[in-house]
């Protein structure tokens, strides 16, 4: 679960994004995507928000989602690896 145009200055931001952390628990990625002007904006300029602004909030934690998506992939891959060499 991707936690999305999250505005964590308000309190039903705060609340939203605890309630779903504490439904979903590890399911949930530690990333946030703010709501941002600029992911806004990107759409009516037939851009990606990462190539429309690179440097705003919002591009900037797609960009730490990316990652942080890839390293869980790769920790779930090496474990299943791992899991298949001492089953055989």
């Amino acid at each position: 679960v991707l936690l999305t145009m999250n505005d964590e200055r308000t309190n039903l931001g705060q609340q939203v994004a605890r309630d779903v952390r504490e439904f979903f628990k590890e399911k949930v990625y530690r990333t946030v995507i703010p709501r941002n002007v600029r992911l806004a904006e990107a759409p009516s300029h037939g851009l990606p928000a990462v190539t429309y602004d690179a440097k705003s909030r919002g591009a900037e934690a797609y960009f730490a989602f990316a990652t942080e998506l890839l390293e869980k992939n790769n920790e779930e891959r090496t474990t299943k690896n791992e899991t298949e060499v001492v089953s055989e």
